[in-house]
């Protein structure tokens, strides 16, 4: 297989980077399978893409497998965990250790992942010295000093939505440049940190047309489209109003 650690990081199409963690996903299920190789076919399936896509996914990393054996598993997930800075085990704070928080502290597949959560904070007192996981529930008001000490530069917001930009704020004070938050909002930050947000509720919603449009189509077919509409919405457009939303 043809291999090399690709120079220009920057220039892997954004869409690549977005599937390549379910290529290392689908390539350590496949590793502590007992699988030395795999075709592209194989990976394809086991990720939930289609192998054209892929197999121009990895061109991007210079991996082309070798015709009828396919790609060497381990040599593809040094590859793609190198790509994806995973090789430097980065320390990562979590803020808010409510439920959610809980669970994600508790969770021992990031160790795997190449991350390590390295601190927990909190503003409940009644949260402060609480062990989780073998982590001490920290103040968030010592999150500087932690932060250097721990070389941070990822943080999870797992807090209500009331807090959040004051704890991003707080976290890029510090100078963490990466942030994923969990919590119900829109966060800003300065040029050069990026913020990735996850939202359970949004994605039960997209769920939610997907049934309903499941549901309508069975009932009036393929034709049963947005006319019905609250308010005749649908029909809006043909007036030659602002469709922006609608093509959003």
């Amino acid at each position: 297989m043809s291999q090399h650690r690709p120079g220009g990081l920057s220039e892997l199409p954004e869409a690549t980077v977005a599937r390549l963690p379910e290529y290392l996903r689908a390539l350590h299920g496949l590793a502590e399978a007992g699988h030395d190789t795999v075709s592209s076919e194989g990976l394809a399936t086991a990720a939930g893409v289609n192998s054209a896509k892929l197999r121009k996914d990895l061109s991007h990393l210079g991996s082309y497998g070798t015709r009828g054996v396919g790609y060497d598993v381990a040599l593809l997930i040094e590859q793609i965990e190198y790509v994806l800075g995973l090789t430097q085990h980065r320390a990562v704070a979590l803020v808010g250790v409510g439920n959610l928080g809980h669970a994600l502290a508790g969770y021992a597949g990031f160790a795997t992942r190449g991350f390590r959560i390295a601190a927990l904070f909190d503003a409940d007192p009644a949260q402060i010295g609480e062990v989780i996981s073998g982590l001490t529930v920290h103040h968030i008001r010592e999150l500087p000093r932690i932060a250097a000490e721990e070389s941070i530069s990822i943080g999870v917001i797992a807090t209500p939505a009331g807090a959040a930009q004051a704890v991003a704020d707080q976290l890029v004070a510090v100078g963490v440049t990466g942030i994923l938050n969990f919590a119900p909002c829109v966060l800003s930050v300065p040029e050069g940190v990026d913020v990735r947000k996850v939202d359970l509720a949004i994605e039960l919603q997209i769920l939610s047309f997907h049934e309903h449009r499941k549901a309508a189509a069975g009932s009036a077919g393929p034709t049963a489209s947005l006319t019905a509409l609250p308010g005749g919405m649908a029909g809006n457009g043909a007036s030659g109003g602002n469709q922006e939303a609608v093509g959003s």
